[in-house]
């Protein structure tokens, strides 16, 4: 696991200092230059075997001075060592003469365990002012006249440090590389060693052995000579130093086989797919790494797919605008999940349209196909799942990350409660606050196996092959995750599973099971299935989320001469809650073409601007908006007298505790409110605008930049990069129709 560095005094890279480079290949030459380029005023040495390259580096002017290993050491404040990992003990013993406690010592070495030893041989031990490091960088060509200035920019640099590295070595080394534009990370030398025979060694191992294969056969020439950009671009780095990878591969060869073992388990696999002509089998491969691609192209680039925690976003949403217009907002998340894990527990072919492609829901995606699960998509809302069967998972290779979603995170609990095998789930940084005793507790009581970290929070470890068996639960509160968690551990187990809600939730769950044909009945509140069925696939049209149209309903509410139509929106009974309150406050909303899709009725909601008034907020339609409320707070602002909420506990352990969250930005607004245990009073009239923070709470971001429609002034909303979660093209809908938010990354 990468960690931040060791505390100690901070010792930084200073012009008065002096660095010798030993060995002015490409990746040494880089450092010389990019520290040049910097406008760094410390000396710059080096040292190498070869005397022309010196002369080279020397009249490019990005040394200073050359000689030997021991007469730059003597002057040298720091030392970088960068020559071929079987080298470096070779080096370590020339410095020995010069070696003083003032030195410090890191190197380049894409091996760290084969350095460590060399330095342990050659010191007794590794030497408090020695850290031991990695740039992941570099290119097929060498020399130092392949010097790249920027080559470590934007790049990970990898440090190994000792525990009992002395004060200040740490940073020397880090401060160098992070003037070369590069972000340093630090984890153990046996981690460093094992992830990179995966992601480096492996790769270059492969494009030497199929270029070595192709060169060797008769054909070569019409091979080399038709091959394809595929050819070109994998085969890249099998242009690289022949030496350096002979070391590389004679240092790391234990993990290099253990990766080369796994691999080709992988291509077996994929092998016998294709004698078998097994198109599901292949599908599931192919598609499983084409999203694993994108995953890992978003993380280079910092975009958004599964990548929330490293970016921060602020929205400036201007005072004013207009809501104006016909639009479709992404389809319902909730079912969204439910589509997708029915469709792959299903037997048959599943096809989905209307699929929220948000991040929340492309995790879930994901983790079916870690589980084994062929699925073609999404394209355009569209996914075609080939469902393998209520016992037809596969043990995933590792975690499954569920991103943001309280949803999947708990309905996957239960369904994989009755699993043959064992998983964790994790999520990001969110979610890993958020209380998970809620679905522990009861699948606990059906012989489930959970373990959860302090707090019941996650990760979860769900151990398999736990025979489960029916009960009679009546939930604490009212959570339709909850309740589908323990409907869909009651898919496995014995006997007859009740679930009883004390007050209406949201029931897609119960509609889809009995539209894949696993029949669940419902009286009252009251859900009664039986273990031991199967599911049909079949097709699913996925409606609007009227969770995210929550949020143009209230726009159009609040801002004069509004007109706004919102097609194919899901007015389940259960989820109207948002529409029957803003029709007490007075909105002027009409439901138009009602009718139903798959069992779930939809219609087009035609809203317009009208003066709300404060109301007494139903108990009992809370459970019927609350992920709606973020957005109601804000039309009990824009209305006249007092909004009152009570009974909202639920609100307090969502993404975040949304009625503090609320209170407090409503406070920097100028909007004044009353916060009790569970509720809210607010009291309508002009606001002004200011910074708010959403605490990463995709709700509350969009919620104040509706809020922006009525306010004095702009209103600055930080850390909405989780709208991805669930809205992925917010913004889009919301210029289109004239409201005017704009959204900045940066570095927060």
């Amino acid at each position: 696991m990468t960690s931040a560095a060791p505390a100690s005094t901070p010792r930084v890279l200073e012009h008065t200092d002096s660095i010798l480079i030993i060995g002015l290949g490409m990746i040494g030459a880089s450092i010389a230059a990019g520290l040049k380029a910097q406008g760094f005023k410390g000396r710059i040495l080096a040292s190498d075997a070869c005397h022309d390259e010196l002369e080279v580096g020397r009249s490019m002017g990005i040394i200073d001075a050359f000689g030997s290993i021991e007469a730059m050491g003597r002057e040298a404040d720091l030392i970088v060592v960068c020559v071929p990992v079987l080298a470096v003990e070779q080096v370590l013993r020339a410095l020995m003469p010069v070696w003083h406690d003032a030195l410090v010592l890191t190197d380049v070495g894409s091996t760290k365990a084969a350095v460590r030893e060399s330095v342990c041989r050659v010191f007794g031990h590794v030497p408090d002012n020695v850290v031991l490091g990695h740039p992941i960088a570099g290119s097929e060509k060498s020399g130092v006249k392949a010097a790249n200035p920027t080559l470590y920019a934007n790049h990970n640099v990898i440090l190994t440090p000792e525990a009992t590295n002395r004060s200040g070595a740490f940073e020397l080394v880090a401060s160098l590389w992070q003037r070369l534009g590069a972000q340093v990370l630090s984890m153990s030398v046996e981690h460093h060693d094992d992830v990179l025979a995966r992601t480096s060694h492996l790769p270059h191992f492969l494009a030497f052995s199929l270029v070595d294969t192709l060169a060797r056969q008769d054909e070569r020439l019409e091979i080399f000579q038709y091959a394809a950009g595929g050819f070109r671009d994998f085969t890249r780095i099998a242009g690289s130093d022949p030496v350096m990878w002979r070391d590389v591969f004679m240092a790391n060869k234990t993990a290099v086989l253990d990766a080369l073992d796994e691999f080709e388990q992988g291509v077996a696999r994929l092998r016998c797919a294709v004698e078998s002509s097994d198109g599901d089998a292949m599908l599931s491969i192919f598609s499983r790494a084409s999203h694993a691609r994108h995953y890992f192209e978003t993380l280079l680039n910092q975009s958004s797919y599964q990548s929330m925690e490293q970016r921060s976003i602020t929205y400036r949403a201007q005072a004013g605008g207009a809501v104006e217009g016909r639009i479709r907002v992404p389809g319902d998340k909730s079912m969204s999940h439910r589509a997708i894990m029915l469709g792959a527990l299903a037997d048959g072919v599943t096809q989905v349209d209307g699929f929220l492609e948000g991040e929340d829901s492309l995790a879930t995606l994901q983790a079916f196909r870690e589980m084994g699960v062929a699925i073609e998509g999404p394209d355009q809302g569209r996914v075609i799942i080939h469902g393998v069967g209520l016992h037809g998972l596969k043990k995933p290779d590792g975690p499954l990350y569920v991103g943001n979603s309280g949803t999947a995170m708990r309905l996957f609990a239960g369904l994989l409660a009755g699993q043959g095998f064992d998983t964790e789930l994790t999520g990001d940084a969110s979610l890993t606050k958020r209380p998970m005793g809620r679905v522990v507790d009861p699948l606990r009581l059906m012989g489930a196996h959970i373990e959860s970290a302090e707090g019941g929070r996650p990760p979860l470890t769900i151990r398999g092959g736990q025979a489960l068996k029916g009960i009679d639960y009546e939930l604490p509160m009212a959570s339709a995750q909850v309740k589908s968690c323990v409907l869909l551990a009651g898919l496995y187990a014995e006997g007859e599973t009740r679930v009883t809600e004390p007050a209406p939730t949201r029931d897609h769950t119960e509609r889809m099971l009995n539209g894949f044909g696993f029949a669940v009945d419902k009286q009252g509140p009251v859900s009664t299935l039986h273990g031991g069925g199967t599911l049909r696939g079949g097709p699913i049209d996925v409606p609007a989320d009227i969770s995210s149209a929550a949020f143009f309903l209230v726009a159009a509410s609040i801002t004069p001469n509004a007109d706004l139509v919102l097609e194919h929106v899901g007015i389940n009974p259960t989820r109207v809650g948002v529409i029957n309150i803003l029709k007490a406050m007075g909105a002027d909303i009409t439901l138009e073409n009602q009718h139903e899709v798959g069992g779930e009725p939809v219609a087009d909601l035609h809203v317009r601007h009208a003066q709300l008034k404060g109301i007494d907020i139903p108990e009992d339609q809370v459970p019927l908006a609350i992920d709606e409320f973020p957005v109601l707070f804000i039309a009990a602002a824009n209305a006249e007298g007092t909004t009152r909420l009570r009974g909202a506990e639920e609100l307090r352990v969502k993404e975040s505790d949304r009625i503090q969250a609320m209170a407090d930005g409503m406070a920097v607004l100028g909007i004044e409110h009353t916060v009790v245990d569970d509720g809210i009073d607010i009291v309508g009239g002009k606001y002004g605008g200011g910074v708010v923070d959403s605490l990463g709470d995709h709700r509350i971001a969009m919620a104040f930049a509706v809020a922006a429609l009525n306010a004095g002034e702009t209103i600055t909303i930080r850390d909405c990069a989780n709208v991805a979660t669930s809205f992925p093209n917010f913004l889009e809908l919301a210029e289109r129709l004239g409201m005017r938010i704009s959204a900045e990354e940066s570095d927060e």
